[in-house]
């Protein structure tokens, strides 16, 4: 259900080139004068420029730039991602606050949770994401898919797919997805990274958790000097400071679309999309599990999302796991 909250911006917003009465706001959201003139003075803090003049009452002249869950919802076009959201100034990370409001019932299928700064952001394998407050898109996505949990690891690449999508739509970059969960450039550099984790039964998904870290406005002088070379950002690659509200809100959509696609049609759609950006697809790649390397040709996805690769032998073999590198240095995940 729309909060009353947005449903005052929508009707400010509506009624954008003239006045709107206190009194006339009151009878639509059926509320009170003074609970108009208390969400008024809320939206001001929130970043909105609200004009009132006696006798004609209210309206918006200006709407904010800073990250709330209101200014997130206000021109969401998505139909269940992100009707609820959860917001943090700053905390230690998204993952663990969906995980706890998931598992208390608090929140469901579509949940978002995000944040202007993680103090503790982490990829796979528990590694440190370094974040700044205002420069990037730190959230996570509560779902309740109908999958057997042997397939979530597939939510991992339609999320990559939508966030390339939300790139090169939005900014004419060109990114590529480094298998599983990187979004990097052709210099090799990453901007994005994804994790993915799952409560579940024996064959029943509970719920799933996945978190999407983009670098957007950073600048090289932002990171330690040893990522320095490997990492980068929307505004580095482009020369431009983006909108993250923006940012935001396409991506939100471009997921709710894909993720309909896969869960009507199955992962075909997904798997043709990833490998129109996949990262090195008919090149050597090195292949890291259980302390060995190996080196074969990256042949691109398995119907099922596995690493395809070619052999020395010229033998097809899926990989389901492992530390795939690209270059000299090793990739960070």
């Amino acid at each position: 259900m729309e909060s009353t909250r947005n449903k005052l911006i929508h009707l400010l917003a509506e009624n954008k080139d003239t006045y709107i009465s206190g009194q006339k706001l009151s009878e639509q959201l059926n509320i009170s004068r003074s609970a108009i003139w208390k969400h008024m003075n809320d939206l001001k803090k929130d970043g909105y420029m609200i004009e009132a003049k006696s006798k004609l009452g209210y309206r918006i002249i200006g709407y904010p730039d800073k990250i709330t869950a209101n200014t997130l919802q206000w021109g969401l076009n998505t139909n269940w991602l992100g009707k609820k959201i959860i917001h943090r100034e700053v905390t230690s990370s998204t993952q663990i606050i969906a995980h706890n409001a998931a598992k208390e019932s608090m929140s469901g299928h579509g949940t978002i949770v995000i944040a202007n700064e993680q103090t503790s952001g982490r990829g796979r394998m528990n590694r440190t994401w370094h974040t700044k407050k205002g420069d990037g898109m730190w959230l996570s996505m509560i779902l309740e898919p109908p999958l057997p949990p042997y397939l979530a690891p597939q939510l991992t690449l339609l999320t990559a797919v939508a966030l390339a999508d939300t790139i090169k739509e939005l900014t004419n970059l060109h990114p590529l997805i480094k298998w599983p969960n990187d979004i990097l450039f052709s210099n090799g550099k990453k901007c994005a990274g994804i994790l993915t984790e799952l409560q579940a039964e024996q064959d029943q998904i509970d719920y799933v958790v996945i978190g999407v870290g983009l670098n957007i406005n950073q600048q090289l002088e932002d990171w330690p000097e040893e990522l320095q070379q490997r990492a980068t950002s929307l505004r580095i690659e482009s020369g431009t400071e983006w909108s993250i509200q923006q940012i935001i809100q396409y991506f939100l959509v471009s997921f709710e679309h894909i993720y309909d696609l896969y869960i009507k049609k199955g992962f075909q759609v997904v798997k043709t999309k990833w490998e129109k950006y996949g990262f090195r697809i008919g090149e050597m790649i090195t292949i890291h599990q259980l302390n060995k390397q190996r080196k074969a040709i990256f042949y691109g996805l398995a119907e099922d999302g596995a690493l395809l690769i070619k052999n020395t032998d010229n033998c097809v073999e899926r990989l389901y796991s492992g530390e795939i590198d690209w270059f000299d240095y090793s990739s960070s995940d």
